[in-house]
């Protein structure tokens, strides 16, 4: 089964449910772009927009950004640097398994000691779902739940 997501260049969309742990779930869509350079970098933009509350006319929280740049260091393995627009300068790795994505990353000069995992499950070469959580210490603090649909070319 071979990858499309991260492993090929495109456009992806997101769109699914966000969960903090003193919360309601909220939902959630964006994008993701994902470009290669021919000596084994990538970069992926990615942008998460959350609804707006119909009574304030306010998203219920800001958007988030991310940025990656990642290097495919074997066949199945990688690394990657992160700025992300919540959590700030992130570092983690990947591994590409025969069914899915998944990686690990950690915030580098952090009191709180953030960290956060994210497994992409392939349901075919146009879609996956995505699954991640985000923790301090050893307390799970947000999860999201979502489906990445790759745009037709």
């Amino acid at each position: 089964m071979e990858h499309t997501f991260l492993l090929d260049g495109g456009r992806w969309n997101l769109k699914g449910n966000w969960l903090d742990r003193d919360g309601p779930p909220t939902s959630i869509h964006g994008k993701a772009l994902v470009a290669w350079s021919q000596d084994n970098w990538f970069t992926m933009v990615s942008k998460l927009i959350f609804p707006a509350n119909p009574a304030l006319a306010l998203p219920v929280r800001p958007s988030l950004t991310l940025q990656y740049r990642g290097h495919l260091e074997a066949e199945r393995r990688y690394t990657f640097i992160l700025q992300h627009s919540q959590l700030g300068r992130v570092e983690g790795e990947g591994w590409i398994t025969p069914a899915s994505i998944v990686q690990r990353y950690w915030v580098l000069e952090d009191r709180q000691r953030r960290s956060g995992f994210e497994t992409m499950h392939r349901l075919s070469a146009d879609q996956y779902y995505l699954s991640s959580g985000i923790m301090a210490g050893h307390y799970l603090t947000s999860t999201m739940e979502a489906t990445l649909v790759r745009e037709a070319a």
